[in-house]
């Protein structure tokens, strides 16, 4: 099958030119402004007012990290077809982590619009993430996909259940690669990564992840032949204190 065939890329494909149609020639508000010397100019911030010109690279990336619009829904769905784009691309460039990109879905509260406009984002966020499961040629690493989907919606739920109904080879090497990326801040008793948003609740996710990695992904892990320090390393999580610190396979980590 030839690449551009797969399945996971065409189904990304439509939901992005779903998102190009669903927000066309949308604005932000008339009398949205910004600081000057923070984040641009009057020249720039009438661009925002102008439905479907396309915004220079660092224009997009200040606008979608500013934290400061009056009406930050209404930019966010004025940037949304080619932010998504970007990100996909893998050319978003966040200061910290892919999260902060969830940050500014979950500003503009997204999945408080009417349906005809959550909808679309809804399935761009599912179709981006299986994609990055399943598509070798994805330019972005799941467990950061998954980072921006679960700081966009708040939760880990519908990530994690699109992640058991993928159990292809390619699925299950991206279900070790981000064990690995995780397993260190697990292990720690923090999330892998940044909370921004103030009403997404940090403790409650890393506890829903680390019961899921337990559970689901120890015995696929097992299944697939993961390295065995990698599955003792998840294995651990299950322990506490020092149960954990005196295990023989306690990887040395210092916090």
């Amino acid at each position: 099958m030839h690449l551009a065939d797969h399945p996971a890329r065409r189904r990304l494909s439509a939901a992005l030119d779903n998102l190009s149609v669903t927000f066309h020639g949308l604005t932000a508000h008339p009398d949205e402004h910004n600081c000057d010397c923070h984040w641009g100019s009057s020249e720039e911030l009438s661009l925002l007012k102008t439905p479907d010109v396309e915004l220079e690279p660092d224009l997009l990336r200040r606008t979608w990290r500013a934290t400061d619009w009056s009406d930050h829904a209404a930019v966010l769905r004025r940037i949304l077809p080619q932010f998504a784009r970007v990100l996909v691309a893998g050319q978003a460039e966040p200061l910290f982590g892919l999260e902060e990109a969830g940050y500014s879905f979950a500003r503009g509260r997204w999945e408080r619009w009417p349906d005809d406009h959550a909808d679309p984002v809804r399935k761009f966020l599912h179709a981006w993430w299986e994609q990055s499961l399943t598509d070798p040629d994805a330019a972005v690493p799941a467990h950061q996909v998954f980072a921006m989907c679960a700081e966009a919606s708040g939760t880990l739920g519908p990530w994690l259940a699109d992640w058991e109904k993928q159990t292809g080879h390619l699925s299950n090497r991206r279900l070790a690669e981000a064990a690995a990326e995780w397993e260190y801040e697990l292990l720690g008793d923090s999330l892998p990564w940044r909370v921004c948003w103030y009403e997404h609740d940090e403790e409650e996710m890393r506890a829903e992840l680390v019961a899921w990695l337990l559970g689901h992904a120890a015995v696929r892990l097992r299944e697939s032949d993961a390295p065995a320090d990698l599955q003792h390393r998840i294995r651990l999580l299950g322990l506490t204190g020092g149960d954990r610190w005196t295990d023989p396979h306690w990887p040395g980590h210092r916090y």
